[in-house]
């Protein structure tokens, strides 16, 4: 079923698109981390926002499989086993969704087997086996705020109004008939409730409304405030408040609120019953959590670079049996990290990593040989040492069966290299030799090299004492300098007491002989700007010192982001039956933590793509001519502003009619548009969402994932790819990554008034354009750039400027003094456009700020900066900008003028409440309507004259200016006299509606009970 509104069709291929894009990534984590509370709290909300937007749009076969998904999630959430049928699960759950979103927003049909999908979903959810954690009812509802938006305007919110309840409680306790702080409880309890209430917190709203009715009591004085009623009310504030931090973060309160509502009844009941304190629950700690924090700290920095190293030598050894550096560095790393084991207490990694030991020590006497049997089994306790690390520094227990694997390992082991002591079964104490033939196969994990468990960010870094040196040097020239700019508080109080003097005796003679006020003003003012200059120049030099030295320390090498994909290389490549030689260039090369970091998860994806799809099995090469061993190539290279990063294989390549059929089937393009298309822009077709030329999926690459994970995680990190491929020859990927993520060398444009900033790293050039320049063919204007031909267009019509409905109140058309035109020409990679601007302002570094979690993706803006002037302005993603004027299928963007579009109704929103805010502008705006939101009664009626509106929605219960005193405001004003007002409300008695009325409301819809569909209709019929 294809969605017929052309809008809402884009909107949710948009987020639906994000969002699967989030559970792909979420999902390779999770199978190296099953049990991360986080990352599974996250896919939890993911899976139910998708089934919410399905539902609203009528898409239930997402909707229902959305909610199968989400019930596994909950599953693992309370300790479920992380099966391989459940990961399964998730892959083929995620691609069907993505198949069935793409047939709703395209039409295409899709050939999946939707019910087969949906039995084999319901049967892992039927078969998975819960455990409820420890201490906890299972027959208690947690409360929590689902939408991320909304649960941290609720928790801002709610925990002002509880700040204000509880001072006036105080207040009350000395001043009980105050009348203005009653009001003021009377009014936050009601917001609360109301707040409540929209967010289906119905617990805390009828706890709220218990709180309301005693205080609207004590106001009509039929009780009085005692302190056994400020208790009382004390601790059912105290109750909300624990409520509110579980809706807000998920963790159970175990407030019993029939015990809170027995403490209210108290106050009317007139007697009292002793509050029973909570039990607190207990704590779930796994037995081999290292108790000490700092112990802890160190056994995980120290285990993980160990577990690295060993890993690094055990590849090198592989590769060249008789490396003895290679060895003794094992052992002597081996013998380490048994010793730390030892130190923290924790017998399973030190019985591991002595006979890991043994083994090496086996080989090093030559009693062992190192082939792949034994290499496979040094590998797996390798991993198995690296999961119980990872349970004795974050508690959560791992499935590691200790006792199987050292039974394993020492049956690799000659009969006279085993330890004395050591339990032996019967069978392998009769061995003279080792046969590892016999030896069980192991199922090594390629996603999950040993030492890389942890998928959080690593938090420390190593710093040399010098570099320590050299920040404490920095910090003290600060510190004196910060001393020098303060001395010029004391010439300028010298400068205003003479100019005081001079200002009192100007009209007088000078009695006493010497300099005049003026020349002694100018001597003054003149050291004041020369100490203000000298310090200003070196609070320049020491601050920017001292950046470059923090900059310095978040350095680290590429070689800890290579060094994992050697181990994932050769496992992958077994398991394929492939030959590959990896080779690594560049690993010297270093870069921000945070950048190596943020590209982890992208390298290693690409690296498994180059291995399953790239590179051929060895039989097959040689069929073709090729060597039988593969190469793959790491390099690594920084310029002035970035740094590169090439995964390059010598595969198969992209098959360029591939790509072109899997476009026209997916109905992304037609053959006639493809045919107009460069070689780089199909290439990078490859780039969208779910795009695959292969029919059969795999888990390796990650089961019809596309490389658009890759291309947002770049993107993240004001990135982009290129893709070089020759057909038979191979692929390259580039990655040009920015080198400063939080600071950005740009240069500042204007179009129509307005001040954006382009990246310079994708600046080509600016040219000055006259008309008779531009060229046209087949509807696409181009400019000549030496001789090749630039498509050209307006950055202002780009942008979609001109759909804004405050682009009439901000727009200023460019003057020009004769009719050329600049033009920034910007490229990535293979790709240049021109962009027709006003004027090129500067070039500045500016402060890069993301765009917030509110707007995490905006098409053609990677962030904002706020300009010395304090103007905020937005900064250009050149590639997005790329995309979008390659994406037009006849560039119109040559007209300057507005176009002709039907105008959307713009809504007067007036609400005090921010939850219930949010939730009717999202209903308006999904409607269609233009909405601009006002906080109080006040604020909305200075809003309203200074703009045109269609109508006004408006709450009653408001500070400053409430409901009914809004409408009779408007309705003074004759300009007003036809404009709707609707008023939305709890307050549903008879007097209240006929105040409405005669306040002048064109409809009174209560909040409590309102139907979406009449609020809209009502709106619509009164428009």
């Amino acid at each position: 079923m294809m969605i017929q509104d052309a809008e809402l069709r884009s909107l949710y291929q948009e987020t639906s698109t994000q969002r699967l894009n989030t559970l792909e990534v979420s999902l390779l984590q999770l199978t190296e981390d099953p049990h991360n509370s986080i990352i599974l709290e996250d896919s939890r909300r993911e899976f139910h926002s998708l089934k919410g937007d399905s539902k609203v749009i009528g898409l239930d076969a997402v909707a229902i499989l959305a909610q199968e998904l989400e019930e596994l999630i909950k599953a693992l959430q309370q300790q479920a086993e992380f099966t391989p049928d459940i990961s399964d699960c998730f892959y083929q759950g995620i691609y069907a969704i993505g198949q069935l979103v793409h047939e709703a927003v395209t039409g295409d049909s899709i050939d999946i087997d939707y019910n087969q999908t949906l039995d084999f979903l319901k049967a892992v959810v039927a078969s998975t086996t819960i455990t409820p954690a420890p201490g906890l009812d299972p027959t208690v509802k947690t409360l929590y705020i689902d939408d991320d938006e909304l649960r941290e305007i609720y928790r801002i919110t709610s925990h002002d109004r509880l700040q204000a309840l509880k001072a006036s409680l105080q207040q009350l306790g000395h001043s009980p008939d105050d009348a203005t702080t009653l009001e003021l409880m009377r009014r936050e309890t009601h917001s609360l409730k109301g707040d409540s209430r929209a967010t289906e917190l119905d617990e805390i709203a009828d706890l709220v409304e218990v709180i309301e009715e005693i205080v609207n009591n004590i106001q009509r004085q039929t009780i009085s405030f005692t302190a056994h009623i400020g208790s009382c009310l004390e601790d059912a504030l105290d109750a909300i408040s624990q409520l509110i931090h579980e809706a807000t973060t998920g963790e159970p309160s175990q407030v019993v609120l029939s015990q809170v509502f027995e403490r209210l009844d108290e106050v009317t009941e007139g007697f009292e019953v002793p509050a029973t304190p909570l039990p607190a629950p207990d704590a779930i700690v796994s037995a081999n959590l290292i108790a000490d924090p700092e112990l802890r700290q160190i056994y995980q920095t120290t285990t993980a670079e160990r577990l690295q190293v060993l890993e690094s030598n055990l590849l090198n050894l592989e590769q060249t049996p008789d490396d003895q550096e290679s060895l003794s560095v094992l052992l002597r790393e081996a013998h380490s990290l048994k010793g730390d084991a030892r130190s923290a207490g924790l017998e399973s990694i030190e019985a591991l990593t002595h006979r890991v030991e043994d083994i090496l020590g086996g080989i090093q006497n030559q009693a062992l040989s190192l082939d792949a049997v034994v290499s496979d089994h040094l590998y797996a306790g390798l991993d198995a040492i690296a999961d119980l690390a990872h349970e004795a520094v974050t508690g959560i227990p791992t499935n590691v069966d200790t006792e199987q694997l050292l039974e394993t390992l020492t049956r690799l082991l000659p009969a006279t290299a085993i330890p004395t002591g050591v339990d032996i079964p019967t069978d392998v104490a009769t061995l003279a030799n080792v046969d590892t033939n016999a030896l069980p196969t192991l199922e090594l994990t390629p996603a999950n090299p040993a030492g890389n468990k942890d998928t959080p960010q690593t938090e420390t870094i190593r710093v040399q004492l010098r570099d320590l040196d050299s920040l404490t040097t920095q910090a003290e020239e600060l510190a004196v300098t910060r001393i020098q700019i303060a001395q010029t508080s004391t010439q300028t109080d010298q400068l205003m007491t003479l100019w005081e003097e001079w200002q009192a005796n100007k009209n007088k003679p000078q009695a006493v002989p010497g300099q005049s006020y003026e020349d002694r003003l100018e001597t003054l003012i003149l050291n004041l700007r020369s100490t203000l200059q000298s310090n200003s120049t070196k609070l320049e030099l020491v601050s920017e010192e001292l950046r470059n030295q923090v900059r310095k320390l978040q350095l680290l090498p590429l070689s800890t982001l290579f060094q994992p994909l050697q181990r994932v290389v050769r496992d992958l490549a077994k398991q394929q039956s492939k030959t590959i030689n990896l080779t690594i260039e560049g690993a010297e090369s270093t870069g921000d933590k945070r950048l190596l970091e943020g590209i982890k998860d992208s390298l290693m994806h690409l690296v498994r793509n180059a291995i399953d799809h790239g590179i051929e099995p060895s039989a097959e090469r040689e069929t073709l001519g090729k060597p039988a061993v593969a190469t793959l190539r790491l390099k690594a290279y920084q310029t002035a502003m970035s740094l590169i990063i090439e995964i390059t294989d010598d595969g198969r390549g992209l098959d360029l009619e591939k790509i072109k059929q899997t476009a026209v089937r997916r109905k992304l393009y037609s053959s006639d548009e493809l045919d107009t298309m460069s070689t780089s822009q199909i290439q990078r077709l490859i780039l969208a969402p779910g795009f695959s030329t292969r029919s059969f999926i795999t888990e390796i690459s990650g089961r019809g994932v596309g490389l658009d994970i890759v291309r947002n995680q770049v993107e993240k990190l004001k990135g982009n790819i290129q893709i070089e491929s020759t057909l038979g020859q191979g692929t390259t990927f580039r990655l040009q990554l920015s080198t400063a993520l939080s600071t950005a060398n740009v240069v500042l444009v204007e179009t129509q008034g307005m001040m954006f900033a382009a990246p310079i790293e994708f600046l080509k050039t600016t040219l000055l354009i006259s008309p008779q320049q531009i060229l046209t063919s087949d509807g696409e204007y181009t400019i000549m750039l030496g001789d090749q031909a630039i498509p050209v267009a307006n950055l202002t019509d780009v942008l979609e400027l001109s759909n804004s409905p405050i682009y009439d109140w901000v727009a200023q058309p460019g003057l020009s003094s004769d009719d050329t035109r600049p033009c920034m020409i910007l490229n990535a990679g293979n790709d240049h456009v021109g962009f027709f601007i006003d004027r090129l302002i500067s070039q500045q570094e500016v402060v890069s700020q993301p765009l917030g979690k509110l707007l995490k993706r905006v098409r053609n803006v990677s962030g904002t900066t706020v300009l010395g002037s304090g103007e905020i302005c937005m900064i250009l993603n050149a590639p997005d900008l790329l995309k979008s004027v390659q994406q037009q299928s006849r560039s119109e963007t040559l007209t300057i003028t507005k176009s002709n579009t039907q105008r959307k109704p713009i809504i007067l929103l007036v609400e005090d409440s921010p939850p219930v805010r949010i939730q009717e502008k999202r209903l308006f705006e999904g409607a269609g309507y233009v909405v601009v939101t006002a906080n109080n009664g006040l604020e909305g009626y200075n809003t309203l004259q200074s703009g045109t509106f269609d109508a006004v929605v408006s709450d009653v219960e408001m500070p400053y200016l409430d409901g009914f005193s809004l409408a009779t405001k408007i309705r003074q004003h004759q300009k007003f006299e036809n404009l709707p007002i609707i008023l939305v409300t709890t307050l549903d008695s008879a007097a209240d509606r006929q105040r409405g009325a005669d306040a002048g409301a064109s409809a009174y819809i209560l909040k409590g009970r309102f139907n979406q569909e009449a609020l809209l209709e009502t709106l619509a019929k009164l428009i």
